[in-house]
């Protein structure tokens, strides 16, 4: 659901752009708190991960196709303000390399896929695995329903800027009724990636999960006259933690696994116009559509432009942005992580690493 310029005036768009700048603002000083040294690159290779995954266009109705937005699956794995600027990141090199995206437009797609996604999915996975027991299996379908509610609320949050600041003079009910109804559709195919990627690394490192930390481990019950009870807190002095797993190995797996998927698979992908693409034709939103400033980009619409081969051409620009967004995403992460350590934060994350 990348808007293109043209679809909202200026106005709306400079409001959008004041608004995302301070949800990234804000997000920058949250992610300090969800981010150490293991995190940090492990937050790059997330919006790497992103990037490739929403270069696979999957069909879900006659004429129209959908893609990952990855709000979801970033908040639950490394946390919600990470996950802003995750999908920041990943926005802004898209709309900048790919010409995906309008560069005016660039605060209406954070406000709309890099915020809206990560706040009510976050708030949905957080309420299910209150509610729900605490499993993988519980947590990975909270991951699910999150991840799939996540999608029509980003389509209506475009419905009511689009309301606000149209450029075409459309009845809103049609445009809410249309984005909604595809993107709902839209929503199961992100459910289903989120949740066969949530619980892949529950699998194998739930505690680089972020969305389950301290929540998977149900407490010691003890059966008492054929009733279940709380075992007693231990009274012997705990046992020194064990040493932090590398996070080497599962970082070369996901980045070679993004890498597959954005320079190979992502040539199998659909072509058919995505959910705001086919609802914009369908409506007439589209009648006032800018040329992309980006438009003469080497990389824009996701090909390298000197080579002829479609194939090779557009495989080698899908490695070119994964390594793009693992280079600039694991650096602002690291940078934000280096933060903790100024003079006003270093006795705090002494001591815990002390502890």
């Amino acid at each position: 659901m990348h808007v293109p310029d043209g679809f909202i005036d200026a106005p709306v768009s400079v409001a959008a752009g004041v608004f995302a700048a301070g949800a990234v603002a804000v997000s920058l000083r949250g992610a300090r708190r969800e981010l150490d040294e293991r995190t940090a690159p492990l937050a790059g290779l997330v919006a790497a991960f992103i990037f490739a995954v929403q270069m696979l266009n999957f069909p879900v109705a006659a004429g129209t196709s959908g893609h990952l937005m990855g709000g979801a699956l970033a908040a639950i794995l490394v946390g919600p303000y990470t996950a802003v600027l995750c999908l920041s990141v990943v926005l802004l090199l898209q709309g900048i390399f790919f010409a995906d995206g309008g560069l005016t437009a660039l605060g209406v797609n954070i406000t709309v896929m890099g915020v809206v996604t990560v706040v009510v999915a976050y708030a949905v996975f957080r309420l299910l695995t209150g509610l729900l027991p605490r499993t993988r299996r519980s947590a990975t379908a909270s991951a699910f329903v999150a991840a799939l509610v996540s999608v029509p609320a980003s389509a209506a949050a475009f419905t009511l800027l689009y309301w606000i600041g149209g450029t075409t003079d459309i009845p809103i009910g049609k445009v809410f009724t249309a984005m909604v109804g595809v993107h709902v559709l839209i929503g199961i195919g992100e459910a289903v990636i989120t949740a066969l990627t949530v619980g892949a690394v529950l699998a194998v490192r739930p505690d680089l999960v972020h969305g389950v930390q301290g929540s998977l481990a149900a407490p010691l019950k003890l059966r008492i006259d054929g009733e279940l009870v709380d075992a007693p807190a231990a009274t012997r002095d705990p046992e020194p933690a064990p040493a932090r797993r590398s996070t080497r190995g599962f970082w070369i797996t996901g980045l070679g696994s993004a890498f597959l998927l954005a320079g190979v698979v992502s040539f199998y992908a659909s072509a058919d116009p995505d959910g705001l693409e086919r609802v914009a034709a369908d409506q007439g939103i589209d009648e006032k559509v800018e040329e992309h400033g980006a438009a003469d980009s080497p990389l824009a619409d996701y090909g390298v432009g000197d080579i002829a081969n479609a194939r090779l051409s557009g495989g080698l620009a899908g490695v070119i942005g994964v390594s793009a967004t693992v280079v600039v995403g694991t650096g602002v992460f690291w940078v934000i992580r280096r933060r903790k350590e100024e003079p006003g934060d270093a006795p705090r994350d002494r001591d815990h690493e002390n502890a």
